[in-house]
């Protein structure tokens, strides 16, 4: 029995290639960030993450690690170019057996984006989660000055679901929210490859609990 099968794990595109965070990526994705994740004077986060030392960044992620529980998990996929860490593709879920929904967030370094990747590697989570996990709505959000993301989500054929403020660095903003159908997703020409889900499956399709 693997203590942490979900280490196996791995979805495969064209390009790119998504596996849950381990140490060793870790650490490499941390110097993708401090190497630069967006301008200076824009902050596309709520959480200010690029704003704080890297200790924090690895805490954050070994917590997610940490608190994993079929009902209530947050997987961050490390997202790899030719065997080099270069972002990461975040899916999340609450009691996943019931409703059904996952909620994404994701990021690439500055060197590495306006390639298309971003659009990649949201793809691919949208297609494991809708064909392989049985997700009928993937919902994701993003600040009304984040262009890129936003451009990313109606490439997929995501439709608005709603408007947040929130309060970043004392100001505030308008959180854009987006969700997709399997019906609504735009599919790329292209397909997955899934490696390693049968040993991880129950982890993330646990059987809905009857009271």
């Amino acid at each position: 029995m693997d203590p942490w099968p979900l280490r196996n794990l791995v979805i495969r595109t064209p390009r790119l290639e998504l596996r849950p965070d381990d140490d060793a990526g870790l650490f490499e994705l941390v110097e993708v960030a401090n190497a630069g994740v967006h301008a200076p004077d824009k902050m596309p986060f709520t959480v200010p993450w690029t704003d704080r030392p890297p200790i924090e960044w690895v805490k954050f992620y070994w917590l997610q690690r940490a608190s994993f529980t079929p009902d209530d998990w947050s997987l961050n996929f490390l997202t790899r170019v030719d065997g080099r860490v270069i972002g990461m593709q975040g899916a999340a879920a609450t009691d996943f057996a019931v409703t059904r929904e996952m909620h994404t967030g994701s990021w690439l370094g500055q060197a590495h984006q306006g390639n298309g990747y971003g659009t990649e590697m949201r793809a691919a989570i949208l297609m494991f989660a809708f064909d392989y996990l049985g997700a009928e709505r993937m919902a994701s959000g993003a600040h009304s000055d984040n262009v890129a993301s936003q451009n990313v989500s109606r490439k997929l054929g995501y439709r608005p679901d709603g408007v947040e403020r929130r309060s970043v660095k004392g100001k505030m903003v308008f959180n854009e929210r987006l969700a997709v159908t399997p019906e609504q997703f735009v599919r790329p020409e292209w397909s997955i490859e899934v490696d390693g889900l049968d040993g991880c499956r129950s982890l993330l399709v646990s059987e809905p609990s009857h009271h």
